[in-house]
Protein backbone atom coordinates (compact mmCIF):
# COMPACT_ATOMS: atom_id res chain seq x y z
CA UNK A 1 0.00 0.00 0.00
CA UNK A 2 1.51 3.42 -0.78
CA UNK A 3 1.86 5.84 1.80
CA UNK A 4 -0.22 8.88 2.08
CA UNK A 5 2.01 11.93 0.81
CA UNK A 6 3.29 14.21 3.39
CA UNK A 7 3.72 11.11 5.87
CA UNK A 8 7.06 11.73 7.21
CA UNK A 9 6.06 15.91 7.43
CA UNK A 10 3.29 15.11 9.21
CA UNK A 11 4.89 12.90 11.88
CA UNK A 12 8.47 15.44 12.01
CA UNK A 13 5.42 18.32 12.60
CA UNK A 14 3.36 15.75 15.37
CA UNK A 15 7.34 15.15 17.14
CA UNK A 16 7.77 18.85 17.13
CA UNK A 17 4.47 19.79 18.80
CA UNK A 18 5.40 17.27 21.45
CA UNK A 19 8.66 18.57 22.26
CA UNK A 20 7.01 21.53 23.56
CA UNK A 21 5.27 19.72 26.24
CA UNK A 22 7.73 20.19 29.01
CA UNK A 23 8.11 23.57 28.25
CA UNK A 24 3.95 24.24 29.28
CA UNK A 25 4.34 21.96 32.43
CA UNK A 26 6.82 24.79 33.21
CA UNK A 27 5.18 27.74 32.61
CA UNK A 28 1.53 26.87 34.28
CA UNK A 29 1.13 27.97 37.44
CA UNK A 30 -0.27 24.85 39.24
CA UNK A 31 2.09 21.95 40.87
CA UNK A 32 3.76 19.22 38.67
CA UNK A 33 1.12 16.69 39.47
CA UNK A 34 -1.93 19.14 39.23
CA UNK A 35 -0.19 20.20 35.48
CA UNK A 36 -0.45 16.30 34.81
CA UNK A 37 -3.90 15.85 36.14
CA UNK A 38 -4.77 19.19 34.29
CA UNK A 39 -3.15 17.86 31.18
CA UNK A 40 -5.45 14.80 30.91
CA UNK A 41 -8.34 16.09 32.31
CA UNK A 42 -8.86 18.66 29.60
CA UNK A 43 -7.63 16.71 26.92
CA UNK A 44 -9.76 13.52 27.39
CA UNK A 45 -12.76 15.57 25.93
CA UNK A 46 -10.84 16.98 23.26
CA UNK A 47 -9.97 13.00 22.39
CA UNK A 48 -13.48 12.06 22.02
CA UNK A 49 -14.41 14.46 20.28
CA UNK A 50 -11.39 14.16 17.45
CA UNK A 51 -12.73 10.55 17.70
CA UNK A 52 -16.28 11.23 16.95
CA UNK A 53 -15.08 13.38 13.80
CA UNK A 54 -12.07 11.05 12.61
CA UNK A 55 -14.64 7.85 12.94
CA UNK A 56 -18.35 9.17 13.26
CA UNK A 57 -19.40 7.92 16.49
CA UNK A 58 -18.33 7.94 19.84
CA UNK A 59 -16.89 5.12 21.33
CA UNK A 60 -18.52 2.88 23.41
CA UNK A 61 -16.46 1.86 26.68
CA UNK A 62 -15.40 -1.66 26.50
CA UNK A 63 -16.74 -4.42 29.28
CA UNK A 64 -15.34 -7.33 31.11
CA UNK A 65 -11.85 -7.94 31.24
CA UNK A 66 -10.72 -5.25 28.89
CA UNK A 67 -12.24 -2.50 31.13
CA UNK A 68 -10.46 -4.10 33.61
CA UNK A 69 -6.79 -3.74 31.42
CA UNK A 70 -7.84 0.14 30.41
CA UNK A 71 -8.03 0.81 33.83
CA UNK A 72 -5.21 -0.80 34.90
CA UNK A 73 -3.53 0.83 31.35
CA UNK A 74 -5.15 4.67 33.23
CA UNK A 75 -2.93 3.82 36.52
CA UNK A 76 0.49 2.99 34.35
CA UNK A 77 -0.70 6.64 32.27
CA UNK A 78 -0.94 8.60 35.40
CA UNK A 79 2.02 7.53 37.48
CA UNK A 80 4.04 8.02 34.30
CA UNK A 81 2.73 11.41 33.55
CA UNK A 82 2.80 11.94 37.56
CA UNK A 83 6.51 11.05 37.81
CA UNK A 84 7.07 13.06 34.46
CA UNK A 85 5.91 16.29 34.96
CA UNK A 86 7.99 16.00 38.68
CA UNK A 87 10.90 15.87 36.40
CA UNK A 88 10.64 18.07 34.41
CA UNK A 89 10.34 20.70 36.99
CA UNK A 90 13.52 19.19 38.51
CA UNK A 91 16.09 19.14 35.65
CA UNK A 92 16.25 20.35 32.11
CA UNK A 93 14.13 20.19 29.24
CA UNK A 94 16.41 18.18 27.16
CA UNK A 95 17.21 15.75 29.95
CA UNK A 96 12.85 15.17 30.61
CA UNK A 97 12.75 14.58 27.08
CA UNK A 98 15.75 11.99 26.29
CA UNK A 99 15.45 10.40 29.85
CA UNK A 100 11.51 9.64 29.32
CA UNK A 101 12.19 8.43 26.17
CA UNK A 102 14.71 5.19 27.62
CA UNK A 103 11.20 3.43 27.21
CA UNK A 104 12.90 2.68 23.37
CA UNK A 105 14.96 -0.21 25.50
CA UNK A 106 12.97 -0.82 28.52
CA UNK A 107 10.29 -2.41 26.13
CA UNK A 108 12.40 -4.28 24.20
CA UNK A 109 14.19 -5.87 27.43
CA UNK A 110 10.81 -6.86 28.09
CA UNK A 111 10.54 -8.56 25.16
CA UNK A 112 13.85 -10.21 25.61
CA UNK A 113 13.02 -11.43 29.04
CA UNK A 114 9.27 -12.67 27.81
CA UNK A 115 10.27 -14.89 24.96
CA UNK A 116 13.54 -15.66 26.42
CA UNK A 117 16.14 -15.17 23.63
CA UNK A 118 19.36 -12.99 23.93
CA UNK A 119 19.51 -10.02 21.90
CA UNK A 120 21.06 -10.19 18.59
CA UNK A 121 24.33 -8.28 18.24
CA UNK A 122 22.78 -4.92 17.53
CA UNK A 123 20.71 -4.77 19.93
CA UNK A 124 22.87 -5.87 22.93
CA UNK A 125 25.26 -2.56 21.64
CA UNK A 126 22.56 -0.28 21.16
CA UNK A 127 21.20 -1.37 25.18
CA UNK A 128 24.74 -0.94 25.80
CA UNK A 129 25.51 2.54 24.17
CA UNK A 130 21.31 3.42 25.94
CA UNK A 131 22.90 2.98 29.48
CA UNK A 132 25.91 4.44 29.26
CA UNK A 133 24.84 7.12 27.56
CA UNK A 134 21.95 7.59 30.53
CA UNK A 135 24.46 7.12 33.08
CA UNK A 136 26.47 9.81 31.59
CA UNK A 137 23.77 12.24 31.71
CA UNK A 138 22.74 11.40 34.99
CA UNK A 139 26.44 11.97 36.33
CA UNK A 140 26.66 15.36 34.76
CA UNK A 141 23.24 16.19 36.34
CA UNK A 142 24.73 15.33 39.78
CA UNK A 143 27.67 17.03 39.45
CA UNK A 144 25.41 20.39 38.95
CA UNK A 145 22.81 19.38 42.07
CA UNK A 146 21.17 16.85 43.86
CA UNK A 147 17.52 18.57 42.38
CA UNK A 148 18.69 17.99 39.09
CA UNK A 149 19.65 14.29 39.43
CA UNK A 150 16.28 13.57 41.50
CA UNK A 151 14.89 15.10 38.00
CA UNK A 152 16.26 12.85 36.07
CA UNK A 153 15.41 9.92 38.14
CA UNK A 154 11.98 10.84 37.79
CA UNK A 155 12.02 10.91 34.06
CA UNK A 156 13.84 7.64 34.61
CA UNK A 157 10.70 6.37 36.81
CA UNK A 158 8.51 7.50 34.19
CA UNK A 159 9.87 5.92 31.77
CA UNK A 160 9.45 2.69 33.78
CA UNK A 161 5.75 3.11 34.01
CA UNK A 162 5.43 4.35 30.44
CA UNK A 163 6.36 0.29 29.92
CA UNK A 164 3.74 -1.11 32.13
CA UNK A 165 1.49 1.40 30.26
CA UNK A 166 2.69 -0.32 26.72
CA UNK A 167 2.39 -3.74 27.96
CA UNK A 168 -1.46 -3.39 29.58
CA UNK A 169 -2.29 -1.31 26.46
CA UNK A 170 -1.62 -4.33 24.24
CA UNK A 171 -4.30 -6.39 25.69
CA UNK A 172 -6.70 -3.56 26.89
CA UNK A 173 -7.29 -1.87 22.95
CA UNK A 174 -9.88 -5.44 22.63
CA UNK A 175 -11.08 -3.75 18.80
CA UNK A 176 -10.62 -0.07 20.12
CA UNK A 177 -8.62 2.30 17.72
CA UNK A 178 -5.98 3.97 18.72
CA UNK A 179 -7.31 7.20 19.24
CA UNK A 180 -10.41 5.29 21.14
CA UNK A 181 -7.94 3.70 23.66
CA UNK A 182 -6.14 6.67 24.37
CA UNK A 183 -8.91 8.39 24.96
CA UNK A 184 -10.19 5.66 27.85
CA UNK A 185 -6.57 5.71 28.92
CA UNK A 186 -6.43 9.41 28.94
CA UNK A 187 -9.81 9.27 31.42
CA UNK A 188 -8.83 6.54 33.98
CA UNK A 189 -5.73 8.51 34.27
CA UNK A 190 -7.01 11.60 34.92
CA UNK A 191 -9.25 9.97 37.48
CA UNK A 192 -6.71 8.11 38.96
CA UNK A 193 -4.41 11.36 38.93
CA UNK A 194 -7.43 13.66 40.97
CA UNK A 195 -6.71 12.46 44.22
CA UNK A 196 -2.99 13.16 44.20
CA UNK A 197 -3.88 16.59 42.40
CA UNK A 198 -5.46 17.52 45.46
CA UNK A 199 -2.73 16.60 48.21
CA UNK A 200 0.25 17.35 46.69
CA UNK A 201 2.04 20.30 47.11
CA UNK A 202 1.27 23.40 44.78
CA UNK A 203 -1.67 25.20 43.16
CA UNK A 204 -4.57 22.97 42.15
CA UNK A 205 -6.39 25.51 40.18
CA UNK A 206 -4.92 27.80 37.61
CA UNK A 207 -4.94 31.60 37.41
CA UNK A 208 -3.74 31.35 34.26
CA UNK A 209 -5.39 28.48 32.00
CA UNK A 210 -2.95 28.83 28.85
CA UNK A 211 -0.49 26.70 29.34
CA UNK A 212 -2.45 23.91 30.47
CA UNK A 213 -4.74 24.34 27.48
CA UNK A 214 -1.89 24.04 25.30
CA UNK A 215 -0.22 21.59 27.15
CA UNK A 216 -3.60 19.30 26.48
CA UNK A 217 -4.20 20.43 23.09
CA UNK A 218 -0.28 19.42 22.17
CA UNK A 219 0.39 16.71 24.04
CA UNK A 220 -2.64 14.84 24.71
CA UNK A 221 -4.52 15.46 21.12
CA UNK A 222 -2.78 17.69 18.09
CA UNK A 223 1.35 16.13 18.70
CA UNK A 224 -0.79 12.84 18.88
CA UNK A 225 -3.05 12.36 16.41
CA UNK A 226 -0.32 13.52 13.49
CA UNK A 227 1.71 10.94 15.40
CA UNK A 228 -0.85 8.28 15.42
CA UNK A 229 -1.89 9.03 12.11
CA UNK A 230 1.28 8.69 10.38
CA UNK A 231 3.27 6.29 12.46
CA UNK A 232 1.63 3.27 10.71
CA UNK A 233 3.16 4.76 6.68
CA UNK A 234 6.41 4.77 8.07
CA UNK A 235 9.03 2.59 8.06
CA UNK A 236 11.06 1.97 11.58
CA UNK A 237 14.06 4.11 10.85
CA UNK A 238 12.35 7.22 9.51
CA UNK A 239 9.76 7.17 12.74
CA UNK A 240 13.15 6.70 14.73
CA UNK A 241 14.73 9.45 13.31
CA UNK A 242 11.51 11.64 14.15
CA UNK A 243 11.62 11.03 17.77
CA UNK A 244 14.93 12.89 17.58
CA UNK A 245 13.78 15.83 17.33
CA UNK A 246 11.81 15.80 20.42
CA UNK A 247 15.22 16.29 22.73
CA UNK A 248 16.73 18.68 19.95
CA UNK A 249 13.61 20.67 20.40
CA UNK A 250 13.43 21.24 23.88
CA UNK A 251 16.98 21.78 23.63
CA UNK A 252 15.72 24.83 22.06
CA UNK A 253 13.20 25.74 24.17
CA UNK A 254 14.97 24.96 27.13
CA UNK A 255 17.86 27.79 25.66
CA UNK A 256 15.50 29.87 24.66
CA UNK A 257 12.85 30.40 27.48
CA UNK A 258 15.32 29.28 30.65
CA UNK A 259 19.38 29.35 29.66
CA UNK A 260 19.73 25.94 29.69
CA UNK A 261 23.12 25.49 28.08
CA UNK A 262 24.04 21.16 27.18
CA UNK A 263 27.92 20.78 28.73
CA UNK A 264 29.60 18.82 25.82
CA UNK A 265 29.12 16.02 28.91
CA UNK A 266 25.48 16.10 27.95
CA UNK A 267 26.21 16.09 24.32
CA UNK A 268 27.94 12.95 24.25
CA UNK A 269 25.48 11.65 26.74
CA UNK A 270 22.42 12.65 24.14
CA UNK A 271 24.67 11.05 20.83
CA UNK A 272 24.63 7.81 22.44
CA UNK A 273 21.58 7.61 23.19
CA UNK A 274 20.21 8.48 19.96
CA UNK A 275 22.53 6.39 18.17
CA UNK A 276 21.42 3.24 20.32
CA UNK A 277 17.65 4.53 19.49
CA UNK A 278 18.53 4.94 15.68
CA UNK A 279 19.82 0.71 16.04
CA UNK A 280 17.02 -0.23 18.05
CA UNK A 281 14.82 1.33 15.16
CA UNK A 282 17.38 -0.37 12.50
CA UNK A 283 14.82 -3.45 10.57
CA UNK A 284 16.35 -6.63 12.03
CA UNK A 285 18.33 -5.52 15.09
CA UNK A 286 15.58 -7.45 17.29
CA UNK A 287 14.48 -10.89 16.65
CA UNK A 288 11.21 -11.29 14.67
CA UNK A 289 9.77 -12.11 18.21
CA UNK A 290 10.46 -9.45 20.53
CA UNK A 291 10.33 -6.81 17.09
CA UNK A 292 6.87 -7.25 17.32
CA UNK A 293 6.76 -5.55 20.92
CA UNK A 294 8.95 -2.76 20.22
CA UNK A 295 7.22 0.46 20.54
CA UNK A 296 7.11 2.18 16.63
CA UNK A 297 8.16 5.53 18.20
CA UNK A 298 8.22 7.77 21.19
CA UNK A 299 6.32 10.93 20.71
CA UNK A 300 6.57 12.45 25.13
CA UNK A 301 7.93 10.93 27.48
CA UNK A 302 7.07 8.75 24.04
CA UNK A 303 5.21 5.65 21.64
CA UNK A 304 2.34 6.95 19.84
CA UNK A 305 -0.40 7.12 22.89
CA UNK A 306 1.88 9.41 25.23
Amino acid sequence: MTAPRFVFPLFLVGSIILSAGPLFVRLADVGAVQSAFWRLAIGAPMLFLLVRAVEGRFPSLPKGSALVWLLLGGFFFAADLGSWHLGIERTTLANSTLLANATAFLFPVWGYLVVRRWPTPFAAIALLLAAVGILTLAGDSASVSPTNLRGDLFCLLAAVFYTGYLIVMNRARAGLSALSALGFATTAGALFLLPAALIADGNFWPQDWTPLLLLALTSQVAGQGLVIYALPHLPPLASGLGLLVQPLFSSLLGFLWFAEILTTVDVVGMALIFVAILLVRRPGTVSASVETRVPPSLGGAQAPDR
